[in-house]
Formats: structure tokens, C-alpha cells, sequence
């Protein structure tokens, strides 16, 4: 079971649509989650190494360089509301394969 963060500039709107697309996309490839937490940029910085897959809006990404090197999973979006992308890059970080059913 994967427990993924949705992070985003504020954690108010954006992030929770951002939560949705997520779980829309985890849905669709039957991937087991746990638990998604949404929250604002700063919070998501200091609390990522207890998840194991983190989102954010690419330009962002190079804030969550110590939860990568902890080995977070840590997933970059152009469009932070496209299924389509998370499902993409849930599949091309090897996020898909590690946590399927």
C-alpha cells in the first residue's frame, strides 16, 4: 500500500484537485494506496520521507531532493490536474510496478 503526498504552492485548492487527479489515476491502474494527504509546499518539504510517492508541480520537484535520496518516489506534473499525466508518470517512475497489487 503506497501513502502518497499531494503538495502544492498553498495546500488549499490546487493541492486537493491535484489529490483527486491522483486518486482518479491510482483507481484506474488498481493501485493500492493507503492513504493521500494534500498539504502546502513548506509542509510537504519537511514531512516527505514519511510517504513513499510525492507530487508536486515540476517546477517545485528540486525542493524534495533529500526525500529522493531517502528513496521517495518524487513525481514532477506539467498539469498538476491531468489523470493522464499522474497515470503516465506513476507508471515511468516504476512507482506503478513497486506498489501494484
Amino acid at each position: 500500500m503506497a501513502k502518497i503526498l499531494v503538495a502544492c504552492a498553498n495546500g488549499a485548492g490546487t493541492s486537493l484537485m491535484m489529490k483527486m487527479s491522483v486518486q482518479k489515476a491510482a483507481k484506474a491502474l488498481d493501485l493500492p494506496v493507503d492513504n493521500i494527504h494534500h498539504c502546502a509546499l513548506s509542509e510537504g518539504v519537511s514531512s516527505a520521507r514519511q510517504f513513499d510517492i510525492v507530487f508536486a508541480p515540476l517546477n517545485f520537484v528540486n525542493m524534495y531532493k533529500d526525500a529522493q535520496a531517502a528513496g521517495v518516489i518524487v513525481i514532477g506534473l506539467r498539469n498538476v490536474l491531468s489523470e493522464k499525466e499522474v497515470k503516465e508518470k506513476l507508471v515511468e517512475s516504476g512507482a506503478f510496478e513497486k506498489f501494484k497489487r
